[in-house]
């Protein structure tokens, strides 16, 4: 029994079965089973063979290997079946569990009374193409139901701008729908959909739109002279083919279309078919193609927005071997005898009789005779469904076409089949020869009657059957039935497929924004038959090493979305990939093209802190910040690198700087760290402890220095062996005694001078004096440093009207502190239109009269370079399309041998490959609207005079001129 087992090793087993479970509706229920299997299983729960979505009332519990699900507040539609499935990589195996909820009769009665229904239905109209159509019914429920309006199963919205419709409620349970300036394509099916807490009610209406005289006219004025813009593509097919020709059009409101061929309007008929389909294209299918087919046919579609068409030119292509005598097109009244007869090139060719796709057989509806090369079909007792095309066909594929038309009460007949999917409407269309007519709809034999997901309606001598949110069991023959005379038509609903939706297409991100990634794409193709409910974006950090991605955002309808640098949780490159989902499940992945550097907008948690670091031992900063982000340090506006002395580290949020063994030189150093906008500072100090050399203390013990900033206590300490011993202090050689500002003050061995504030005069040498030793102490009082008030966060970032002044404005700590203004790196310079003041502790830029199309130039200042060097002047326009000159000391510069201007986009650049003294100078940029002003000066070994091979030369701006 041992070896038969091993045999399934692993796989899942149910250990306990799961037990019928009854409780109350309203309360909790719980289904538990018993598995078990290894490697351990997944285990999933399913009802109506769907994966339950474990979310909201569905929930599930691990317990060992007992699992639960556990449905929260059960109502009566809970009731039934559920299945529990394990699998894992050997095997699977499932089981049945059964839930009852009681109370079903009170639960019944109370949502019966309660869910919405339509006390009056909306009602079918038909309007003239400019009218306005109008459809209300009146709602009863508790609470008062929400409804949607759809027509052909969209939503308004999506098809309609809002302009064009609108919605609304008057009490009384009155909801109305209204359409306004009806065209073609807003006719169609309209249901009203009403739902509340205890169930959901439709009904539906059909719209009519009468195309109005003249209206084909028009648009084939418009056409011929678009036609002769449009290239008009070939399309050959073979007689007695099909041939289907598609245009995809999109715009809102939704296109009228128009086919026509060779001018002339082509209405749906037996050879001609006009739809939309599933995937969106507007569809012609010309069936059973002859030799007058032959022409160019075109679409035009049009709307509000304007008017687009598209050709094409179809040849169709004579069989190798032709009838010597084709069929003839027959028109016979109902009931009456038709003959077709047509002659094969042999007498010995057999061949096939077919009404459209059905093999005709011989009986008592059809005869067929033979006699040399001719062939006969005879139809006996026509009627409204022998209407069609029939063809006779040869072994080797030659074929010979008829039309025949039956005249009679029904002059426009059903299709032989429709076929829709689940959830889609099925509409039938009829026309009787005279109005009043007494008309009748059956399907499978049973007579129909209208309800609210049945319309039937007649206008005038049009007949209209619509079944609303078809389900399967609604396929059956659909046939129409007035006086003697009947058309049918089979009727297919097809399931639903319940799959995941195809991933979408066209994927693309932009990154020419700034610390941002737009990503974008495209629904699938078949998305309009398997629509997705959202989409998934996810996205994955470049090179961590690790393959994992994360979930960063879902939307519904939206087809692109805009990442921003604040969204990521850290400083780094990112990937991005998208999927659709349903309810069913989700697409395969799609990966965007590219990466995209993303910076996290951090803000200081925990500041940097300036630092006291005796001689020779390591300085720590430290700085916290809201995000992780990559920085840089600096000292004293050199960058940092990792090396012997510096250590910089980056854990999550927190930053932090070590210098090793800190010098005397160090005193004062600021430390800067910046990030992508973030930028702060502090002062590093040096505590040397100095002794002195040329005393040999006696009775000293212990030495102490201090080096203070201003405002701060001085302490001076020493300790002497003798408690009794007496001492004198001295500042720079003069003798200190106890006076305001100054203590002197002794206890127990210790003698200690303190000065409570220090200022920068008490700078200087200090001794403490006994009769046979000193010890000296040397005090050096810094300012402490400048520190700018905090700037709230929403002040940050200015706004401001172009030709408006813009005005930045901060606090210092120290009135008399000296601030520098810098834009983009570059240091700023008084002159006319830019104003820098400084009053108390406000410091205040004033830029006037913004404009942003006036050229901004980015760079400004003293460019110094070495003799026989490179120099190269920079400066940025705002608009690429700005000219500039070059000046130097107020003379243009032309181009001559030595100078090149260059101009890069918005890059304006005058480069001079071998600077010498005479290209020192005072530069100028200028355009229409700006100058920016650059000062020159060349470094080397120069005099005024400059001798060169042996003559002597001055400079002036010509050049190089020999002196007399």
């Amino acid at each position: 029994l041992r070896a038969k087992m091993d045999v399934f090793g692993g796989a899942p087993r149910f250990l306990a079965y799961p037990r019928p479970v009854v409780v109350q509706s309203g309360a909790d229920a719980v289904l538990k089973c018993q598995i078990g299997g290894d490697p351990r299983p997944a285990v999933i729960w399913e009802r109506n063979n769907e994966k339950i979505d474990l979310q909201g009332r569905y929930r599930v519990f691990e317990d060992g290997n007992v699992y639960n699900l556990i449905i929260t507040v059960v109502t009566i539609e809970d009731s039934g079946q559920y299945i529990c499935k394990a699998k894992n990589s050997i095997g699977e195996t499932y089981a049945a569990a059964t839930l009852k909820v009681e109370g079903e009769a009170q639960e019944m009665e109370l949502r019966e009374e309660n869910k919405p229904r339509f006390l009056i239905k909306p009602l079918s109209t038909r309007v003239g193409r400019g009218d306005d159509a109008v459809f209300s019914c009146k709602l009863w429920g508790n609470p008062r139901p929400d409804v949607v309006w759809e027509k052909d199963g969209k939503k308004l919205n999506e098809i309609f701008e809002s302009t064009h419709f609108s919605v609304g409620f008057q009490d009384g349970g009155w909801f109305q729908l209204k359409i306004f300036k009806t065209r073609a394509p807003d006719g169609g099916v309209y249901t009203c959909k009403a739902r509340n807490d205890f169930g959901e009610a439709l009904a539906g209406a059909v719209l009519l739109v009468d195309a109005g005289p003249g209206h084909e006219e028009e648009g084939n004025r418009n056409e011929d002279t678009l036609t002769k813009s449009t290239k008009v593509k070939m399309f050959a097919v073979t007689e007695g083919k099909h041939a289907k020709f598609r245009c995809f059009v999109t715009g809102k409101p939704k296109p009228e279309i128009i086919w026509r061929k060779d001018g002339k309007l082509i209405l749906s008929g037996r050879r001609y078919l006009l739809y939309e389909d599933r995937e969106g294209y507007f569809t012609l299918k010309v069936l059973y193609c002859k030799q007058k087919d032959n022409g160019v046919y075109v679409c035009a579609a049009s709307n509000t927005a304007g008017q687009t068409l598209s050709a094409v030119h179809l040849s169709v292509k004579e069989p190798p071997v032709r009838f010597k005598q084709p069929l003839i097109d027959l028109e016979v009244w109902e009931r009456d005898l038709a003959v077709l007869e047509c002659e094969v090139p042999e007498d010995s060719v057999p061949i096939t009789w077919y009404l459209e796709d059905r093999r005709l057989q011989p009986g008592a509806k059809y005869g067929m005779e033979e006699w040399g090369t001719k062939r006969r079909l005879t139809i006996r007792d026509i009627g409204v469904d022998d209407d069609g095309i029939y063809l006779c066909e040869m072994p080797d594929g030659g074929r010979s076409i008829a039309e025949v038309a039956v005249k009679g009460t029904i002059l426009r007949k059903l299709p032989r089949k429709v076929d829709v999917l689940e959830g889609e409407n099925a509409a039938y269309c009829v026309e009787v020869e005279k109005e009043e007519m007494d008309i009748h709809w059956y399907k499978d034999g049973v007579e129909l009657r209208e309800t609210h997901q049945t319309i039937i309606k007649s206008f005038g001598r049009t007949h209209i059957l619509v079944f609303v949110n078809t389900m399967p069991q609604d396929s059956g023959l659909v046939t129409f039935l007035v006086g003697r005379s009947k058309t049918s038509s089979q009727l297919r609903v097809k399931a639903a497929r319940h799959c995941p939706p195809s991933c979408p297409v066209g994927v693309q991100i932009n990154t020419e924004r700034a610390n941002a990634a737009l990503l974008s794409w495209v629904p699938a193709q078949d998305s309009r038959r398997n629509p997705p409910s959202g989409y998934v974006l996810e996205r994955q950090e470049v090179g961590t090493g690790s393959q994992e991605w994360l979930q960063c955002l879902t939307t519904d309808s939206a087809t692109s979305v805009e990442i921003l640098g604040d969204s990521v949780p850290c400083e780094a490159d990112y990937r991005f990939r998208i999927c659709s989902v349903n309810k069913y499940g989700k697409s395969n992945n799609v990966e965007f093209p590219r990466g995209v550097h993303l910076v996290p907008v951090a803000r200081i948690q925990a500041p940097l802190q300036d630092a006291l670091v005796p001689e020779g031992q390591d300085a720590h900063f430290s700085i916290e910040l809201s995000a992780s982000v990559i920085g840089t340090w600096f000292l004293n506006g050199t960058q940092l690198q990792e090396d012997e002395r510096y250590s910089m580290r980056r854990t999550r949020t927190h930053q932090s700087l070590r210098i090793r063994g800190v010098r005397d030189t160090d005193n004062g150093a600021e430390i800067t760290f910046i990030a992508y906008g973030i930028r702060d500072s502090a002062a590093m100090y040096i505590q040397d402890i100095i002794l002195n050399d040329n005393i040999k203390p006696k009775n000293v013990l212990c030495l102490k220095f201090q080096l203070l900033l201003s405002r701060c206590p001085i302490v001076l300490q020493c300790e002497l062996s003798d408690p009794c011993a007496q001492v004198y202090w001295y500042k720079d050689g003069s003798k200190l005694l106890p006076q305001p500002g100054v203590d002197i003050l002794t206890d127990g061995f210790a003698r200690k001078l303190i000065i409570p504030t220090a200022e920068f005069f008490h700078t200087g040498l200090y001794c403490c004096k006994t009769k046979g030793d000193s010890v000296l102490f040397n005090v050096d009082v810094k300012a402490p440093p400048v520190k700018f008030s905090a700037i709230p966060e929403e002040l940050r970032t200015k706004w401001i009207e172009a030709g408006c002044p813009l005005v930045l404005q901060c606090v210092v700590s120290d009135d008399d502190a000296h601030v520098c203004w810098y834009r983009d790196e570059m240091q700023l310079i008084p002159h006319s239109g830019l104003e820098i003041t400084s009053e108390g502790n406000r410091r205040t830029l004033v830029v006037q009269c913004t404009e942003p199309s006036m050229p901004n130039f980015e760079v400004e200042g003293t460019r110094s370079v070495q003799m026989g060097k490179s120099l190269e002047l920079d400066c940025e326009v705002a608009d690429s399309s700005v000219p500039v000159c070059w000046y130097k000391d107020g003379v243009k510069l032309l181009p001559q041998h030595g100078w090149e201007t260059q101009s890069n986009g918005t890059l304006r650049r005058l480069v001079i490959p071998t600077a010498e003294l005479l290209h020192a100078g005072l530069y100028s940029c200028e355009s229409s609207d700006d100058t920016i002003h650059f000062t020159v000066d060349i470094k080397g070994d120069l005099n005024l005079n400059l001798l060169i091979h042996g003559a002597l030369y001055k400079t002036s701006e010509q050049g190089l001129q020999p002196l007399s």
